[in-house]
């Protein structure tokens, strides 16, 4: 077995369905097989996976095991001389895993290796390529140094800003996103440690790979990631397993410092996460008391591209669910620069999401597309027809 794939779901069944559909394409030739782990989910992901993809390995957990223990049930089964983990909110390029097994296959000493992860709106997701968070390279971080010196050797560490894009390069740390690592390599460092709940995880285990001598590779392949559909960034949930993460990761790895360091970064830590927390409140307590500014919410517009048969189809989505909507046929033969020579435009408070039919346009055409022409409020749709459903970085409307 050359690959297994471990992805891990709570609650996003159609972003699950979509990385399936486009990591079969991907996987065509490839001797693998994929693992899904369903976290308890509400919204009937196992059945209807276990419905729609019958030679996947589907484990559906009874209650929510956090993110590490759920890749580990699937790791502990995996054949495969490699694995990625992989999220579910994510689509993958034609030609991307193919492209990573071939890197590693050169690449011996290649621990882990992770790739160009573009945003919706197809701009380059700076959490492709990360440096290790030293104490010093947090502290650069959490103070907004990095922020306000981004391509600064030593200020911008965090997201190694002075690599080129293009290139494949060496890196520390990768994205939980889309890890592909050697099994040989997890069997010697352990697999992902289960103290971290959600969040720390990729962090650590790039790490242990680094201290046991492996090397982990930044690929410019693409693919796109929605950036946590499933997690509500603004909760305090979220804040609260976040910088728990943090503080889990510096015990274990730092704690060893002395007291002249570890404290100011417990404290920075804590201040951080208080502060975040102090934001949501007085958000929220606006809010209720009726002192927010009111504003319009934003309405978007979908400019729809592919066949005349998805034309229809979701000119029937559109008119049931009071889409604003236009339509171009067209496929990549007759039009390959899709939305581009139309040039549409977005603002805050009418964002336009370009759908692209996915049996017109290969899911690595789509992402090319963006990658050189994102405008400012243009966003990637998609439909297939197959499940009859549009799916954008905000919902999914069928």
């Amino acid at each position: 077995m050359k690959l297994s794939v471990v992805i891990v779901s709570y609650n996003v069944k159609h972003y699950l369905i979509q990385c399936l559909d486009s990591l079969q394409r991907a996987l065509d030739g490839v001797d693998a097989e994929i693992f899904v782990v369903d976290n308890h989910s509400k919204d009937g992901t196992a059945d209807t996976i276990a419905r729609k993809f019958s030679t996947i390995k589907l484990t559906a957990s009874n209650h929510n095991n956090g993110f590490a223990k759920a890749n580990n049930i699937a790791l502990r089964q995996a054949t495969g001389e490699y694995v990625l983990l992989l999220n579910p909110d994510t689509f993958v390029g034609e030609t991307t895993i193919k492209e990573c097994l071939g890197f590693m296959d050169t690449h011996p000493n290649a621990g882990g290796l992770g790739v160009q992860m573009l945003k919706s709106d197809g701009s380059k997701a700076m959490e492709s390529r990360r440096g290790l968070p030293t104490p010093m390279t947090s502290f650069y971080k959490m103070c907004g140094l990095c922020a306000r010196h981004p391509t600064d050797r030593r200020f911008g560490k965090y997201y190694m800003c002075d690599m080129p894009w293009d290139k494949p390069g060496r890196i520390e740390i990768i994205s939980g996103a889309f890890f592909m690592a050697r099994r040989s390599a997890l069997m010697e460092t352990g697999l992902l440690d289960e103290d971290f709940f959600m969040y720390g995880e990729d962090i650590d285990l790039s790490y242990r790979l680094l201290k046991h001598g492996y090397e982990n590779w930044y690929l410019p392949a693409k693919i796109l990631h929605y950036k946590g559909e499933s997690t509500q960034k603004s909760s305090f949930r979220y804040v609260h397993v976040f910088y728990e993460a943090m503080l889990i990761f510096f015990k274990k790895h730092y704690g060893h410092t002395g007291l002249w360091l570890s404290i100011p970064i417990n404290a920075a830590i804590y201040a951080k996460a208080t502060c975040a927390l102090a934001g949501m409140w007085y958000a929220g307590t606006k809010k209720m008391l009726g002192f927010s500014t009111a504003r319009r919410k934003a309405y978007p517009r979908y400019l729809v591209i592919g066949s005349r048969e998805s034309l229809e189809a979701c000119r029937r989505i559109a008119l049931k669910n009071g889409l604003t909507a236009d339509y171009m046929e067209g496929d990549e033969k007759s039009n390959p620069d899709g939305h581009v020579r139309l040039s549409p435009k977005g603002d805050k408070n009418s964002p336009v999401y370009v759908v692209y039919d996915t049996t017109s346009y290969t899911y690595g055409t789509i992402l090319e597309i963006f990658a050189h022409h994102h405008g400012e409020n243009v966003f990637i749709g998609t439909y297939n027809p197959k499940h009859n459903i549009i799916i954008t970085d905000k919902e999914t409307i069928s």
